[in-house]
């Protein structure tokens, strides 16, 4: 069965969240926004390609910092509405130079830094 990128359900800005995730652990490595052209590049290059909002351009993620996400598998949710790319990434997945994005918990009021930024 081929897959349409244009069957996916986007914002009002043409964009769709997407969940990176990490092959063999399902670590949640981070989330950004793609439109229907970065969902193509990413099928047909293997390297996850997001929408960058604030520069208002294609970001492969990886082309600059070397931290790679590799595509192992994409999957859309049940309304089509958000996407998970099971993902093999190669160093931080996170601006902050962190594992993941996702390295703050909340619990009550207050705040706990689960991880720190990784030793280049």
């Amino acid at each position: 069965m081929s897959f349409d990128p244009s069957t996916l359900v986007y914002d009002a800005n043409g964009l769709i969240p997407c969940i990176a995730q990490q092959d063999g652990s399902g670590e949640v490595l981070m989330m950004a926004w793609m439109n229907a052209e970065s969902v193509s590049r990413t099928l047909q290059t293997g390297r996850v390609t997001y929408w960058s909002r604030s520069r208002q351009a294609f970001w492969i993620k990886g082309e600059t910092s070397g931290h790679v996400q590799e595509l192992v598998d994409l999957r859309v949710d049940c309304d089509r509405d958000c996407l998970l790319a099971v993902v093999r990434q190669v160093g931080p997945a996170c601006h902050t130079n962190r594992r993941s994005c996702f390295f703050t918990s909340v619990v009550g009021e207050g705040e706990t830094e689960l991880m720190a930024p990784m030793q280049e």
